[in-house]
């Protein structure tokens, strides 16, 4: 059992040092030292035997094996826990050491353990966790060491906290409202597959045994029917080869602007795709600002969290202005244009032959960040409320992001709807003509 070193204060206000016997327990510990009359500041273990080390080694505290990184809800939580143990007065090693216990085994549970054992070496939480990249972010970490910097580290934890509720927030709005249309689009095509592999050979039987003239598109029907039956295994390596694809593409820095470009310019998906990085980029930056995190390194952040090459590109080139001494307002104004990109026009050309190169040409000189944003932030410079304006401007486009998605899935229903009668509608005639010929041709 270990023995505890703690400094307390008696009821004259004294500092008193001393040492426990060997207890259980921190919690033990606090308890017996209470008992006494002191008031605890500070404890530590001073001593374990040997087997208590070992238990306390191969016991709670064993990583566990796990992949990837940790989720943002899973990430939300934690900060919001861990916000409210330092609201209420905890030393930050013991409120990590309970958020700890409380984690099943996984990679935020392991990041936590190396978090407490940095710390106990000697280190900041901010040092800690920036050893632990696939947990904690340089959002992140920059804004634990804005917040140890100024004191004010429970302040910063709830900026935080809130920062990600929202993020996560938007992001289920979003998630939530494409489940509906690709449900629907799943089990389409589990029927019309179904329909190709047992419902049309059968039928091609029939005309095959009366020596029925089959008209062209009956004919088309047969060949897809037969690349169904023979090939089905393949159907589900289409999206798989198309991803592959799309990441190969990206590797190339042009082949990344170009598909980036291609995405944000679509119709009503471009808009939503668009709006949220600009709700999220703006959110970051007025959180990082807020938190005293310079203004250049909150700008390197904030094109590192965009997740889209042309606003990187933005914020890459606001920055290269603000080191020259200039404002934000004017480079964003300037650099929101993107340029004219060939891959993005071949990407249109191959998805949306003849309409999508036109309506590419059409929208490739459009602003990705329009005049509400750019004179939100110049009043925000020029009255010292920029992570003012820029929260205002994220909740704005949030607002909007939610409008889109909703009339979105309003769109999507009847669009479904008309897709799919179309496809029964050819399936119907493709194999009635034959048949309507064969019956006439048997009476």
């Amino acid at each position: 059992m270990p023995i505890f070193q703690y400094e307390a204060m008696d009821a004259q206000g004294q500092e008193v040092k001393g040492v426990t016997d060997e207890l259980a327990n921190e919690e033990e510990a606090q308890q017996t030292i209470r008992a006494m009359g002191y008031f605890v500041t500070k404890i530590t273990v001073k001593k374990a035997r040997k087997g208590t080390a070992e238990k306390k080694k191969d016991g709670g505290r064993k990583k566990s094996f796990a992949l990837g990184g940790v989720g943002g809800k899973l990430l939300t939580t934690f900060t919001r826990q861990l916000s409210i143990l330092q609201d209420a007065g905890l030393p930050i090693l013991r409120s990590l050491r309970i958020l700890e216990g409380q984690q099943k085994g996984g990679a935020l549970k392991n990041a936590l353990i190396d978090v407490c054992d940095e710390i106990e070496a000697g280190a900041t939480l901010s040092e800690a966790m920036a050893k632990c990249p696939k947990a904690f972010d340089r959002l992140y970490v920059n804004m634990i060491k804005a917040g140890e910097a100024g004191g004010a580290l429970e302040v910063i934890l709830r900026r935080l906290a809130e920062f990600q509720e929202k993020s996560q927030a938007l992001k289920r709005k979003v998630i939530g409202a494409m489940i509906y249309p690709v449900m629907v689009v799943t089990v389409a095509v589990g029927i019309v597959t179904g329909i190709m592999y047992f419902i049309v050979p059968a039928f091609i039987k029939i005309f095959t045994d009366f020596e029925a003239e089959l008209p062209p598109i009956t004919l088309l029907l047969v060949g897809m029917s037969s690349f169904v039956g023979n090939y089905w295994y393949t159907l589900p390596l289409f999206p798989v080869v198309f991803g592959l694809c799309i990441k190969l593409l990206r590797k190339f820095q042009a082949g990344r602007a170009g598909w980036d470009q291609f995405i944000i310019k679509m119709p009503v998906f471009g808009q939503i795709i668009e709006k949220n990085i600009v709700a999220r980029t703006t959110r970051t930056l007025g959180t990082l600002v807020s938190s005293g995190v310079p203004i250049l390194e909150a700008l390197n952040i904030t094109k590192e969290t965009c997740g889209n090459y042309i606003f990187e590109n933005m914020y890459g080139k606001i920055y290269d202005a603000i080191r020259e001494g200039e404002s934000i307002a004017r480079p964003m104004k300037e650099h929101s244009r993107p340029r004219f990109n060939p891959i993005t026009l071949i990407l249109w050309f191959i998805f949306v032959p003849i309409i999508g190169p036109l309506f590419y040409l059409m929208k490739v000189n459009q602003r990705i960040v329009d005049d509400l944003v750019v004179n939100m932030v110049d009043v925000g410079e020029e009255t010292g409320e920029l992570d003012t304006m820029l929260y205002k401007v994220a909740d704005t486009y949030d607002e909007m992001v939610a409008v889109l998605t909703e009339s979105l899935t309003k769109l999507i229903e009847p669009l479904l709807i008309v897709v799919l009668g179309g496809a029964v509608g050819f399936i119907v005639v493709a194999l009635f003509m034959p048949l309507i010929g064969l019956i006439e041709t048997l009476a």
